[in-house]
C-alpha cells in the first residue's frame, strides 16, 4: 500500500510541476531548484521546539494551503502568486513520495503516513 500512496503522490507531484509551465513564469532552473525546496525552511521551527517545528513545517507543507493560493492565483490572475501555490503542492507531493508526511507535535519522525525510518 504504501508505494501505491507514493506513486500517487509522484503523479500530483509532476502534474504540479507540468501546470507551472502554463503560469509564464520564466525564472532560471537553478532558480526554480531553490523555490521547489524553500518550503522546508519550516523545518527551522524546530530550533526553536518539536511543538514549534511540527507547527511552522505543516504550515508550509499542507496541501491546503497550496490550493487556497492556487485559488487566489487563479482567480486574481496573477501567474506568481499561482505558481507560489503550485510549487508549494509540487514540494509537499515530493516529500510524501519519500515519506515526509505532516509532522506530530512529539517527535520530527512522527508523521501522519507513519514513522519515518
Amino acid at each position: 500500500m504504501r508505494w501505491i500512496l507514493a506513486l500517487e503522490e509522484l503523479a500530483q507531484c509532476i502534474l504540479a510541476i507540468y501546470a507551472i509551465q502554463f503560469t509564464f513564469i520564466e525564472l532560471p532552473w537553478w532558480l526554480w531548484t531553490i523555490l521547489f525546496f524553500s518550503p522546508d525552511l519550516g523545518m527551522l521551527g524546530y530550533l526553536a521546539n518539536v511543538k514549534v517545528g511540527a507547527f511552522t513545517y505543516n504550515l508550509v507543507h499542507h496541501k491546503a494551503l497550496a490550493i487556497a493560493i492556487i485559488a487566489w492565483g487563479f482567480f486574481t490572475g496573477d501567474d506568481r502568486i499561482l505558481a507560489a501555490g503550485l510549487l508549494i503542492y509540487a514540494h509537499s507531493s515530493f516529500d510524501r513520495v519519500f515519506g515526509y508526511g505532516l509532522k506530530y507535535g512529539d517527535a520530527f519522525k512522527h508523521t501522519h503516513l507513519g514513522w519515518i525510518k
